[in-house]
């Protein structure tokens, strides 16, 4: 008898946790639907490379001038490079693109990466918006060559629904002119934790935007101006441009999977706030390094913290590689602000178009011993 209640109840445990599970939401990451823009349209639908239809784009919603392209030479001279797939698509003057996400958890992060990129006016603007937050991201600066930047652009859910749209604000002669897009992808933001010890939170930045599996030039995070909520848990993006989330599995990384290069020189810095005791002395360490990506030459990182700062150098080969450093600091007030820039600009030495930086990691604090 006791065996049979024992397995009974065994089982009413199991059916339990499995019910549990199928009623729990799944964690949100990957391409939203037709994100890579491999399902085009019908022929029918189309004219020449402009779609006609607000649904004719499958999983999507269009308004204005679309255009469903392929990458390489165009008419009129034009070249498109589309390195993620075989498509994607152009936003004309005024012209959107939305989709509705479902399956949101209200209250939670999510942050969406994709390819964007101008292809006629130096002043393209992409603005990304959901119900109750919109933001134009400049995409003038180029930071890769082969025309594939990645941004990454955050929200927090209010519904379990929420459309998202892609939106050309910008209005040229040439109704077809308009930013490229691409490789669209969401990804839910975990709640991260302290380490044992460490003041800093996401000081390894394991925790961060989508990355591709089978192709990448790293993630540019927007300033903190031009984002409401960080794609990057913890940090502050500050000054003018932005910094580069990079994967191990196309970059160097001095450890993890994650790391940051820091690509705009002093035109941008990441910080975090963190509490602190007045007084009381700590330690702030870090690593950098570089990416493997053929950016050589002398590199400085300048990090401070309360009054304390530190000039890192470190000589790059382009190859991989790091070194660590640390900074002892007296804390001045209950909250302290620690700050990370690249002293110099630099650039691939084999294309001097294709900016690149020291690469940052491991980022810690820890009070001193007495």
């Amino acid at each position: 008898m006791a065996l049979l209640m024992s397995l009974l109840y065994s089982f009413i445990i199991l059916l339990s946790s499995n019910y549990s599970s199928a009623a729990a939401s799944p964690h949100l990451q990957g391409y939203l639907a037709n994100g890579n823009f491999e399902l085009g349209p019908r022929p029918s639908n189309m004219k020449k490379t402009v779609i006609k239809g607000r649904s004719s784009l499958p999983k999507w919603d269009i308004s204005g001038v679309v255009e469903y392209v392929k990458g390489g030479p165009q008419p009129g001279g034009l070249y498109l490079a589309i390195p993620r797939g075989i498509h994607a698509v152009r936003l004309g003057n005024e012209a959107s693109i939305s989709q509705v996400v479902t399956h949101l958890k209200p209250g939670s992060t999510y942050i969406l990466t994709f390819a964007a990129t101008r292809t006629c006016a130096q002043d393209e603007v992409l603005r990304v918006s959901v119900p109750g937050q919109t933001d134009d991201l400049p995409i003038q600066t180029v930071f890769s060559t082969d025309g594939a930047d990645t941004y990454a652009w955050a929200f927090k859910a209010t519904l379990t629904s929420l459309r998202i749209t892609f939106h050309n604000i910008g209005t040229e002669e040439d109704p077809t002119c308009g930013p490229l897009l691409d490789a669209i992808a969401i990804k839910e933001m975990l709640p991260i934790r302290y380490t044992r010890g460490n003041l800093v939170k996401n000081g390894d930045f394991e925790v961060g935007p989508h990355v591709y599996k089978n192709f990448s030039t790293g993630v540019l995070v927007l300033p903190q101006q031009e984002d409401q909520i960080s794609p990057l848990p913890g940090w502050i993006i500050e000054s003018l441009k932005p910094v580069k989330y990079i994967d191990s599995r196309h970059f160097y990384v001095p450890s993890g999977h994650t790391a940051v290069e820091l690509v705009s020189g002093r035109e941008s810095a990441i910080a975090q706030i963190i509490r602190t005791v007045p007084n009381k002395f700590y330690y702030l360490n870090f690593t950098i390094g570089d990416a493997k990506n053929g950016c050589r030459g002398s590199m400085m990182v300048e990090a401070f913290a309360a009054r304390g700062t530190i000039k890192v150098p470190y000589t790059s080969q382009g190859k991989g590689g790091f070194r660590t450093a640390s900074l002892r600091f007296q804390a001045i007030s209950a909250r302290t602000r620690i700050t990370f820039y690249s002293a110099f600009y630099h650039s691939r030495f084999d294309n001097y178009g294709h900016v690149c930086g020291p690469v940052l990691d491991n980022v810690g604090v820890f009070a001193a011993r007495k």
